[in-house]
């Protein structure tokens, strides 16, 4: 698989970075093709426009190449548009639904999302330690990456998380833009000096594995259907383990406790217009999809 390593310039995504590329690619197709005019359009330096362009790339909200134009996607349209849901991202559900786009991007995904929240199960998480074990397993990336491009990209990952500080402990200035560090997904547990022996010292994370009542039944549900959509297109029924643990399940990507995944699934059987219904047997433990719905119908849904 081909993943994605850089485009985001060391940036991380910024609040107003998304509503920018929608409305420049909605007045111009080819809007992101001559950098130099994106950054009048934009605002912002050349580096800032690449880093816009990927971001939003990456989330889905805009589809296309520089070279052919780009379109804003049904999904950015909704978010994003005119009439759009939520433009300012100023609703907590917004960012977790971009989450799991970003963390889904099945056409390339971001390798640091790819590899932590589906791949990584120790309890901590450093970046030393991280690329330590991507040494061991020299088959995991089919590029030839230097350590210096493998830890800029998982800095990218932390700090888009984590807000990043500067040498005196104060939090940087630049880190505070990023709306992912609502979501608490990243918790800090410690520093600790490098394994290699080396004298600088890093910071040491966890994820935020407890109960999430900010991801609302028809969020889950929305990433219960996209899921399904990805990796059981053909399939009538999905085991419970696959939603719990699966590879980019809403298990995973959220860090879920699987006795949250169980009750967000049994309270499924109890709502009148539920997309999905959940059996639990002692042999066996399943979900399966009642009715075909548009993902525009569940956006919707999600902002009701």
């Amino acid at each position: 698989m081909k993943y994605r390593f850089s485009g985001h310039e060391t940036f991380v995504c910024r609040y107003p970075w998304l509503l920018k590329a929608v409305k420049a690619i909605s007045a111009d197709p080819f809007a992101f093709s001559n950098e130099d005019e994106a950054m009048v359009t934009l605002g912002v330096g050349k580096n800032m426009v690449r880093s816009i362009r990927f971001w939003a790339d990456a989330m889905g909200v805009i589809e296309g190449k520089s070279e052919k134009g780009f379109c804003v996607s049904d999904f950015g349209e909704a978010i994003l548009g005119k009439n759009g849901f939520d433009p300012f991202l100023e609703d907590e559900k917004t960012l977790w639904l971009l989450h799991w786009k970003l963390a889904t991007n099945a056409n390339e995904p971001l390798f640091a999302w790819n590899f932590l929240l589906n791949n990584w199960h120790e309890p901590e998480i450093a970046r030393s330690e991280i690329i330590r074990t991507i040494s061991r397993l020299p088959d995991l990336i089919d590029q030839k990456l230097s350590n210096v491009t493998l830890e800029d990209h998982f800095d990218v990952f932390f700090r888009t998380y984590f807000p990043s500080r500067g040498k005196k402990g104060e939090v940087k200035e630049d880190n505070l833009d990023s709306p992912f560090l609502e979501l608490r997904l990243l918790e800090k547990v410690g520093d600790r000096s490098d394994r290699d022996g080396l004298s600088h010292v890093e910071p040491v994370f966890s994820f935020r594995r407890d109960e999430k009542p900010e991801i609302s039944s028809a969020l889950f549900s929305f990433a219960l259907h996209d899921f399904a959509a990805a990796r059981f297109s053909e399939e009538k029924t999905i085991s419970f383990h696959e939603v719990a643990f699966g590879m980019g399940s809403p298990g995973q990507i959220f860090k879920l406790p699987e006795k949250e995944v169980r009750e967000r699934l049994e309270r499924m059987n109890s709502e009148e217009d539920a997309l999905f219904e959940f059996s639990e047997s002692s042999a066996l433990q399943q979900v399966r999809k009642k009715k075909s719905v548009s993902p525009q119908e569940l956006i919707a849904k999600i902002y009701q």
